[in-house]
């Protein structure tokens, strides 16, 4: 009587603790069902728990199980989840370890392994292999159990040895998440292992409350540590990957994480909160940082580093972290030197060619009319009427030179009349002297006449030069129209005029610089009635 109450008791417990075991599997699994994303690493983790499931269903369904029948249902739904378990726990842990990387070649092997090991049991009465005999409770373990019990265990072990190699390999510690995670299988595994030895034993049929135990500790990972919460864990690592460095300090000052990058830098590793970071910081830069800085900028051995900080708040508003990241910007000092270097480079190009065009074209002309008039005036009976063409000529081309000079003085010292074509146009005009000038503008300029502001003071400067320069003029009018179609220029001359016009350097660069943009140049000119300079420049199309 006392040995069926023991029975019975004995029974009782293992039941209970069998449902507490599918329970806290069924909750594990409502909750990734709820929380997880809808990937294959998801996929892969229900799989695992659902063959769990069907272990636990079998124990329980053997406690109330009579018939020899029954007992082979019962163990055979058993052997279905465990051949399924050990061979998804590897595959689970590699996609959890390696998501979005190369993955070991040989897990084509994991289904064959889960399909070989069920039709073995399914197939047992043929060749007793797997159980060598089989009367209700009472039954032997064939070689072929062993075999593949010890190939579940590898594919197990093979899992946790992963997860525990990659975090070590790549950070300072395991993740929170990958430890309750290793535990969840590694518990049971342990008990289960303590079981079958003989080591352990007991009436009562423990390791259903270890995975009970499993279970919680899922819902931890799930619940608190985002398991198999995708973003999380692409989070992690992109931030542990990217070429810049970050540390991570608690409220408390303490580093709790630094990234692959942080870690290999010299100058901070072997800080460990946020004092010995910045005592190595300031020693590096040579003069004391504070604990609050945004931005700062330090050299170490040739290279330049840009570190800055930010602060982590709770929802009601409490720092609870602060981030220093850690920038290489060795190579963007280098690119503004030579980007200095290259404008540097381009101005004083730019003023060559400008010297050149202007002012060394003018000298040139003014020093061949000087020895044109020097040789006037060797000769014994001079002409008079062509030594004062020559000085006329020659003051025309200072004066024009003098105005050249001024406007590219102008440019080098300030580009801010670049800013609007009215300022580029007076701009020209204050330059010029012995001129009267008389500008108009007409309607108002606005942004959109921004694109063609160094094309008009070109045209403008070219222009007014050759008047100061052949015409004779003692007055240039000057009219700026801004229309909502276009921006017009007229220029008027009161000069000696030409009866034909013929476009060389500078009249040719006028219409080059105008067609470019669109628009068109007319030249007009009456002798005696001056020298006309027409220019429109489109802004969507051009008109006529």
């Amino acid at each position: 009587m006392l040995y069926r109450r023991c029975i019975a008791t004995s029974t009782i417990t293992s039941s209970v603790l069998l449902i507490f075991g599918l329970c806290g599997m069924l909750g594990s699994v409502t909750w990734i069902l709820r929380r997880g994303n809808k990937n294959r690493l998801t996929y892969l983790f229900l799989s695992c728990q659902f063959s769990i499931v069907l272990w636990l269903i079998s124990e329980l369904l053997i406690l109330f199980s009579y018939t020899k029948q029954q007992y082979w249902i019962s163990y055979t739904i058993g052997n279905i989840g465990i051949s399924c378990f050990g061979p998804l726990w590897l595959w689970l842990s590699q996609e959890y370890t390696y998501n979005g990387q190369k993955k070991i070649k040989l897990l084509w092997l994991l289904p064959f392994i889960t399909i070989s090991s069920i039709c073995v049991v399914l197939t047992n009465p043929l060749h007793h292999l797997y159980y060598e005999s089989f009367v209700a409770k009472r039954f032997t373990y064939g070689p072929l159990f062993y075999v593949y019990q010890v190939i579940y265990y590898v594919c197990i072990i093979t899992g946790i040895t992963i997860i525990c190699l990659k975090h070590t390999r790549n950070s300072s510690q395991i993740s929170k998440q990958s430890i309750l995670l290793i535990l969840s299988a590694a518990i049971p595994l342990g008990i289960n292992t303590l079981s079958l030895t003989g080591i352990f034993h007991s009436n009562v049929t423990l390791t259903p409350l270890f995975f009970g135990l499993s279970s919680v500790l899922i819902i931890i990972a799930l619940g608190r540590y985002g398991l198999l919460n995708i973003n999380s864990i692409a989070i992690r690592d992109t931030i542990n990957n990217i070429n810049s460095g970050v540390v991570i300090f608690d409220n408390n000052g303490i580093i709790t994480y630094k990234n692959k990058y942080a870690d290999n830098l010299s100058f901070i590793k072997d800080a460990v909160n946020i004092e010995s970071f910045l005592v190595s910081v300031s020693e590096v830069c040579g003069h004391s940082v504070s604990p609050d800085f945004s931005s700062l900028e330090i050299k170490c051995a040739e290279e330049y580093y840009n570190l800055k900080q930010t602060y982590c708040d709770n929802k009601t508003g409490n720092k609870v972290a602060s981030v220093i990241t850690i920038s290489n910007v060795t190579e963007y000092r280098d690119l503004v030197s030579t980007e200095k270097k290259l404008s540097l480079e381009q101005e004083r190009n730019r003023i060559a060619q400008e010297m050149h065009d202007s002012a060394g074209h003018t000298f040139t002309m003014i020093s061949s009319l000087a020895r044109l008039l020097k040789f006037e005036a060797d000769k014994e009976i001079p002409d008079r009427s062509t030594m004062l063409e020559n000085i006329s000529e020659i003051d025309g081309l200072s004066r024009s030179g003098v105005t050249q000079l001024r406007c590219t003085i102008n440019n080098l010292r300030d580009d801010e009349f670049m800013t609007s074509v009215t300022k580029a146009v007076q701009t020209v005009i204050t330059a010029v002297r012995g001129v009267e000038i008389e500008l108009c503008i007409q309607g108002e300029e606005d942004s959109r006449y921004s694109f063609c502001i160094r094309e008009m003071y070109d045209n403008c400067r070219e222009t007014v030069t050759n008047t100061m320069r052949y015409s004779d003029a003692s007055r240039i009018d000057i009219i700026l129209k801004f229309l909502d179609e276009r921006i017009e220029m007229y220029i008027f001359d009161n000069g000696k005029g030409c009866e034909e016009i013929s476009e060389h350097n500078g009249l040719r660069g006028i219409r080059a610089r105008t067609e470019a943009l669109g628009g068109t140049v007319r030249f007009n000119s009456i002798k005696g009635e001056g020298f006309n300079t027409i220019i429109k420049i489109p802004l969507k199309e051009v008109y006529i």
